[in-house]
């Protein structure tokens, strides 16, 4: 075989794994959401509501090698007594096919208003932190996270 010919040969096999790859990829890079949808889902979660600064602090690393098991810390500053407590922490991802994270359930009970996880984050994205007190009001914190996907960028 010429060196043009296994030239021309590698040529059609590269493009062929790269157009095989795209395809299998395509449903996930347009499944990601936005702000926008972001937000939506954040209403369907918590009714309509103005998310206030402050109160809500969200522990996470600014940049993650991996992105693949990041932990994640969340604390609300609330005195927890039956007539001011956190009522629910919901964490969204803006990046994520579907970005509701999780969400916990809190009483006056639980002590303190304070959630550690992990998750994993495919890309660099925004990441939400909301906390619902028991007289409906809404705070929040969020911030990016760069996902180096092993020094590579993400």
């Amino acid at each position: 075989m010429s060196t043009q010919a296994a030239l021309s040969r590698r040529r059609i096999l590269a493009a062929g794994a790269a157009g095989a790859t795209a395809i299998a990829l395509a449903p996930f890079a347009s499944a990601r959401a936005d702000s926008m949808e972001t937000d939506e889902l954040a209403r369907q979660l918590m009714g309509r509501f103005t998310a206030k600064e402050g109160k809500v602090r969200l522990k996470i690393k600014e940049t993650a090698e991996s992105g693949a098991n990041e932990p994640v810390g969340v604390v609300v500053d609330s005195p927890m007594t039956p007539a001011d407590h956190v009522k629910a922490i919901h964490i969204l991802a803006e990046g994520n096919p579907y970005p509701v994270v999780a969400s916990w359930y809190l009483t006056p009970r639980s002590g303190r208003a304070e959630v550690n996880f992990r998750m994993r984050l495919a890309k660099t994205q925004v990441v939400r932190a909301y906390a619902v007190t028991s007289d409906g009001t809404v705070w929040m914190d969020k911030q990016e996270v760069k996902v180096t996907l092993g020094g590579c960028g993400g």
